[in-house]
């Protein structure tokens, strides 16, 4: 198994307020899904596996990278959350038509609002990987499921 990967994923529970069941589920299945399959490999000399909190800090979402064990910090990456701003917004305003579609909606616009769901999940993974280019790998999937963390994390209830 690589060393390059997540082990533990802790979210900054002191900046959240309440969030409901939808959001709820959508953050257990981002960590169950990293912790099953991820690819992290910081830019740094020590190996891992690793363990990663994740917090926002001003207009910064902190990586927070420690030692597979949680006992100590390894490293920090702080990434400007600016470039996320309107994706964020979009994605939360297309989920909220979703998730109110799903219970009433047509099978068809169900499908055409969970495309453009996924279009601006993709969108936020791929801005989430360039702002990490050079600091942290990770790959498509990985990205995907940050992303959603990150989405998490904005919610304030």
């Amino acid at each position: 198994m690589s060393e390059s990967r997540l082990v533990n994923i802790t979210l900054d529970e002191r900046t959240l307020v309440r969030r409901s069941a939808e959001v709820e589920h959508e953050r257990a299945v981002a960590i169950f899904d990293l912790l099953e399959e991820n690819h992290f490999a910081p830019e740094i000399t020590e190996d891992g596996p690793y363990s990663l909190h994740l917090r926002l800090e001003e207009n910064r979402l902190v990586f927070d990278i420690r030692d597979e064990s949680d006992s100590r910090t390894m490293h920090v990456v702080g990434v400007v959350l600016n470039p996320f701003r309107r994706i964020v917004k979009d994605y939360f305003t297309v989920c909220e038509s979703y998730y109110s579609a799903i219970k009433t909606a047509s099978p068809s616009k169900i499908e055409a609002i969970d495309m453009g769901r996924r279009g601006l999940h993709n969108e936020g993974a791929a801005v989430l990987r360039d702002r990490l280019n050079g600091q942290i790998d990770i790959d498509e999937d990985t990205a995907r499921r940050l992303f959603t963390l990150l989405c998490v994390l904005h919610i304030r209830g």
